[in-house]
């Protein structure tokens, strides 16, 4: 069976994570991706760092799969390559920065007044229009404008998330707003302009918080290792001194950890943990007396106590442990991918949509493009 998004060609002017993410994902579903870099360098993210076989961690993340044109934007005849690619394209996007994008016509709307029929995509930090519009935008940047910094950490210390939130949050709606524009041209014909700005879309993410911040006219405190509003939900130590989260959600849940977990019916009855709202207002006393509950027998078997009960408890893998996890093992979630210095295990797309083939397990050198592709866009384009 073909893959959902196969015969779908996809022109990419990309760099760093957010808009390179988003067309990873449209490879995983099939689609053909070229993407636009600059000669000789390519892509910055190419020389993150070399940890991967020689290559960047992120630059492999975020590009397997896809084909590598090197053309310079500057340059007539390289200008004239790309619109002729343009007109052969299903789908466009960049992400750069709005004053540069604008200067070469590559805004969405401008590429939409040139090619009717395309979808095309831009990711910004900041968005076009409003004060902020020109200025330069990071990750952490966008983490930090959006309040994620400020939900994240210790109630003394706020901290980054750890991994690249705000690229990853533009990246997924770019992904959704181009299959929905794709679904509806299927159906009309018609092509598409998506403007994306990194700071709305990690602020839909922090929206819960700040809707209850707005709501109550103050700024939530961080919980650090609990959660702010439910207990017992956080990290919390056991035996052996490893670290397990621990989530209980309803009565019905907690009756069964009080019980069948650390036989304490008494606490069940007891007028400071009987329920969730008094658990989190006596914290002080109640968490000296799950730590010693979940300490109170080797961690193997208070992990299959806590199982048996269907608590919810997770470990807290580092990245190392994560690579190893017995799930992801045992379902088969890597395969093997070549790079342009060697090759790596690298994990399968998580769509997981039956009878799909697995998407081409290459990362691209720079240039690295395929002759074949060119010429289809521009037998569409003709």
């Amino acid at each position: 069976m073909a893959a959902p998004l196969d015969g779908i060609i996809v022109l990419a002017v990309e760099q760093a994570i957010a808009a390179p993410f988003c067309t990873r994902q449209l490879v995983d579903l099939g689609a053909r991706v070229l993407k636009i870099e600059r000669p000789g360098s390519g892509d910055f993210a190419r020389d993150y760092d070399t940890t991967v076989d020689g290559s960047s961690a992120f630059f492999v993340w975020g590009n397997r799969g896809k084909d590598s044109l090197e053309l310079d934007l500057k340059d007539t005849g390289d200008r004239a390559t790309l619109e002729s690619l343009l007109a052969g394209a299903d789908v466009f996007i960049q992400n750069l920065a709005p004053g540069a994008a604008e200067r070469a016509g590559l805004l969405a709307h401008q590429v939409r007044d040139r090619h009717q029929a395309i979808v095309a995509c831009g990711i910004s930090g900041y968005g076009l229009g409003g004060p902020r519009t020109d200025d330069k935008a990071y990750d952490l940047a966008i983490q930090a404008e959006a309040g994620a910094i400020s939900l994240t950490g210790s109630e003394e210390a706020p901290s980054k998330v750890g991994f690249s939130a705000a690229d990853i949050a533009s990246a997924m709606y770019a992904l959704s707003s181009i299959l929905a524009a794709l679904y509806r041209r299927a159906q009309t014909g018609e092509g598409a302009t998506i403007e994306l700005s990194m700071l709305e879309c990690l602020a839909e993410w922090t929206a819960a918080p700040t809707y209850g911040a707005v709501g109550r006219d103050a700024r939530p405190v961080r919980a650090g290792h609990r959660h702010a509003t439910i207990s017992p939900y956080g990290i919390y130590p056991l035996a052996d001194g490893s670290e397990i989260v621990l989530a209980v959600q309803n009565r019905t849940e907690w009756e069964a950890l009080a019980c069948e977990v650390f036989g304490m019916p008494d606490l069940v009855t007891d007028e400071r943990f009987s329920t969730n709202e008094a658990r989190v207002s006596n914290l002080e006393a109640f968490e000296p007396l799950l730590r010693a509950g979940l300490a109170s027998v080797p961690a193997e078997e208070m992990l299959g106590r806590l199982r048996i009960a269907r608590i919810a408890v997770g470990r807290v893998n580092d990245p190392l442990a994560v690579w190893e996890h017995e799930q992801l093992r045992a379902r088969d979630r890597f395969i093997t991918t070549e790079l342009p210095t060697g090759r790596a295990e690298t994990y399968r797309p998580p769509f997981n949509i039956d009878d799909t083939p697995d998407a081409h397990p290459v990362v691209p050198a720079v240039g690295q493009h395929d002759l074949g592709l060119l010429d289809e866009l521009r037998r569409r384009a003709d």
